[in-house]
């Protein structure tokens, strides 16, 4: 595998990993049409516990199928694919090789009346199907965030000793924050900061709105003239926030969108310096040829050609 400078600066970065870890991270960083250019876009399928299979996959039933995801992040030449255990048991020895995969290693359900996932998933399941890194999410905020905070330091650290990666979705919610505070640059940025703080090498959060939830945060941002008047600087902050870009950051492509809408913010995430999108539900629950050209379209925004 031919690994560029650029992924070689980003590697450089990660100054405790082991080979195998950085291996790993240069599988993802090299994988698809984005390979090599330090920008990624990865397919997560881990819908269909969160909503429920009819919520996820009626719009596109194809979709029903966990190879079907396989396929479309292979034949859309993204950058990894991240599933729970059973959907990426479902292709594993089919799809061998073929792409870099995420083990997505706890997940909620919309029955739950708390905020806190169970850990659905272990490092040995991640080995067994070939994985190049584990993923899980945390909800800072939320009245169990330090027992997820607990249970990512003992899963990272066993994965890096094993030579996998660690990606943390950073997801606030509840306690105090309000509905419009979970997407708050401030939270968001703080959310992200976190996840970096734990270890993970790839952190996921929401685009962050221009709210600031947070009054004792208010008054720094006014103070030192933070900009978060657009999309593109709050991407920009969040980034500065991840050890000042010294950690990859990808952002997710939340609820069902518009073309125009998603391909809007997608600019935006690249005008603000992120790493790239990790876009779930707005493509697989569109037709398979929609999909692909959608995101083609992602790719070619993320390589300044559109």
């Amino acid at each position: 595998m031919r690994i560029t400078q650029r992924v070689k600066k980003i590697l450089a970065n990660y100054e405790s990993d082991c080979p195998g870890t950085k291996a790993n991270l240069a599988r993802i960083l090299m994988q698809g049409k984005l390979g090599g250019t330090g920008k990624l876009v990865i397919l997560p399928v881990d819908q269909g516990f969160e909503h429920g299979p009819a919520r996820s996959f009626a719009p596109n039933p194809p979709a029903y199928d966990p190879q079907y995801h396989y396929q479309l992040a292979i034949d859309a030449g993204l950058s990894a694919y991240a599933a729970p255990l059973g959907m990426l048991e479902a292709g594993a020895d089919s799809f061998a090789g073929a792409i870099p995969t995420i083990l997505k290693m706890n997940s909620a359900n919309s029955w739950a009346t708390s905020k806190d996932q169970a850990v659905t998933a272990n490092v040995d399941d991640a080995l067994r199907l070939g994985c190049s890194a584990i993923g899980f999410t945390i909800y800072p905020g939320s009245d169990e965030q330090f027992e997820m905070m607990e249970e990512i330091r003992e899963l990272s650290a066993e994965a890096k000793a094993l030579g996998l990666a660690t990606v943390i979705w950073s997801y606030p919610r509840g306690g105090d924050l309000s509905k419009e505070g979970e997407t708050a640059i401030d939270v968001t940025a703080y959310a992200a900061h976190m996840a970096a703080l734990l270890g993970a090498h790839i952190i996921k959060v929401k685009p962050p709105t221009a709210h600031i939830e947070q009054p004792e945060a208010k008054k720094v941002y006014e103070a030192q003239n933070i900009d978060v008047s657009t999309l593109a600087k709050r991407i920009e902050h969040v980034v500065l926030s991840c050890f000042a870009g010294r950690r990859l950051v990808v952002f997710s492509g939340g609820g069902a969108k518009g073309t125009d809408a998603l391909l809007d913010e997608i600019r935006e995430i690249r005008d603000g310096g992120g790493t790239g999108s990790i876009i779930g539900r707005n493509t697989f629950q569109r037709p398979r040829e929609e999909a692909l050209e959608l995101l083609d379209t992602v790719i070619k925004i993320f390589q300044g050609k559109a």
